[in-house]
C-alpha cells in the first residue's frame, strides 16, 4: 500500500500536498504527490512498499492541518463498468483485515456532486456484498480499520483503509452541523466545530462549564459569542460594532468597545476566543502574547490565511507563537486545523501542556 489519498478543501491541493510531503519526510517516508487544482484531494506516492499503510498508522492525524481525511489505498484506482462497480473492487480488496465500517465517498467539489448521488446509492449494497464476503463485520465497530471506497469517477475508484482513531470520524471528514435560527451569524459553526475538534465530550464538559468566563475578541455580531453564551459562560465581547440584541438580553454578556488587539482584561479568564480579520502574524502575535501574560487558560482562534503560500504562513505564524512563548514559562500545546466551515482561513487551538 504504497498510495495515500487525502481530502481537502478544494482549492488548497497544493497546501495538502505540501504539508503531507513534509510530514512524510519527518516520518522517513518519501514519495511524490499528484494533486489537480479544484479537485478537492490529494494523492501521495510513497516510494517505500506499505509506506502509505505506515503513515495512517504512526502518523498522527492530529498533525494535518489541511486534510479532512486520509487512507491508505490498495494501488491506483480500479477501472470500473457501469454494469458492475463493486465486484472489481471486492476482489481487490483480498488481503485487508477485517474492518468495522464502509464509507462509499467521493470529493467535496463541484465536480463531484453528481458522483455523490451514486455513492449514496450505492452504500448499502456495497456494505452487503463486502460483509457476504467477510470484509466487514456484523455489525458496525470503531474497533476495526474503516474501508474506503473512493470514487474519483464513475468508472474509477480507489479501495483503502483508514484507522478510525487515526483519522477523521466523519465520512469524507465533514461533520454535520445545523446553523441555529437564533445565531447572528454563520461564522457561529466555525466556533462549534472547533470545540468539537479539539475537545472530546469529557473535555467538553469539563471545560466549558456555565459560569466560566470568557473574552471573545472581535465579536459583532456575535457569532462566537453565541456558542459560549449557549453553554451558559459569561462572556465579555469586545468589538467597536454593534451585538445582536438577543445575545445582549442573555445577562450573560459584557459589550466592550473597543480595538480587540488593544482590550487586556482586567481579570485571567477560562476562555478567549477570535475571529478578528486582520494579517495572520498579527493576531498569531497577540494570541501569544495573552496566553504568555496568562489573561486566558484556553484560547481558539481564526487566521485569515493570504492568496499566495498559505501553508507557509500557517508555519510562520506557529513559529511566532512559539518565539512569544519560549521565555513565558508556560508549557503549552498548540494545534491547527482547517475545519470545515473554514474558508481561506485556519483554527488554532492553544492551552495548556
Amino acid at each position: 500500500m504504497k498510495h495515500l489519498i487525502l481530502l481537502c478543501r478544494p482549492g488548497f491541493e497544493a497546501e495538502c500536498a505540501a504539508e503531507i510531503t513534509d510530514l512524510a519526510a519527518e516520518s522517513g517516508q518519501y514519495g511524490y504527490v499528484k494533486t489537480s487544482a479544484g479537485s478537492g484531494w490529494v494523492e501521495f506516492v510513497a516510494q517505500q512498499d506499505g509506506g502509505a499503510l505506515s503513515l495512517v498508522e504512526q502518523l498522527p492525524f492530529s498533525r494535518l492541518i489541511f486534510a479532512r481525511q486520509w487512507f491508505a489505498a490498495v494501488g491506483a484506482p480500479t477501472q470500473l463498468s457501469s454494469v458492475d462497480r463493486l465486484t472489481p473492487l471486492l476482489a481487490l480488496s483480498d488481503g485487508l483485515p477485517l474492518c468495522g465500517e464502509i464509507r462509499v465517498e467521493t470529493p467535496d467539489s463541484a465536480d463531484a456532486e453528481s458522483l455523490a448521488v451514486l455513492c449514496r446509492k450505492m452504500t448499502s449494497p456495497a456494505a452487503q456484498m463486502f460483509r457476504r464476503a467477510g470484509r466487514l463485520s456484523a455489525k458496525r465497530t470503531r474497533r476495526l480499520p474503516v474501508l474506503h471506497l473512493f470514487f474519483v469517477r464513475g468508472d474509477a475508484a480507489y479501495l483503502g483503509i483508514s484507522q478510525p482513531r487515526n483519522s477523521s470520524p466523519h465520512e469524507r471528514g465533514i461533520p454535520r452541523l445545523r446553523f441555529p435560527a437564533s445565531a447572528p451569524s454563520r461564522s457561529t459553526l466555525k466556533l462549534e466545530e472547533a470545540f468539537l475538534y479539539f475537545l472530546s465530550e469529557r473535555e467538553r464538559e469539563e471545560r466549558l462549564q456555565p459560569g466560566m468566563k470568557a473574552v471573545d475578541l472581535g465579536a459583532a455580531p456575535g457569532g462566537w459569542t453565541w456558542q459560549l453564551v449557549n453553554r451558559h459562560l459569561r462572556v465579555t465581547s469586545v468589538d467597536n460594532g454593534p451585538m445582536q440584541p438577543a445575545l445582549m438580553d442573555s445577562g450573560l454578556v459584557v459589550h466592550v468597545r473597543e480595538d480587540g488587539f488593544r482590550y487586556e482584561p482586567t481579570r485571567p479568564v477560562e476562555w478567549m476566543v477570535c475571529d478578528m480579520a486582520d494579517s495572520p502574524l498579527k493576531v498569531a502575535d497577540r494570541m501569544a502574547q495573552w496566553f504568555a501574560a496568562g489573561w486566558c487558560q484556553r484560547t481558539v482562534f481564526n487566521l485569515k490565511l493570504p492568496m499566495k503560500k498559505r501553508y507557509q504562513a500557517v508555519c510562520d505564524c506557529r513559529e511566532r507563537i512559539e518565539q512569544v512563548l519560549a521565555h513565558s514559562g508556560r508549557d503549552y500545546q498548540l494545534d491547527f486545523k482547517q475545519l470545515y466551515h473554514d474558508r481561506e482561513e485556519v483554527t488554532g487551538y492553544l492551552r495548556p501542556a
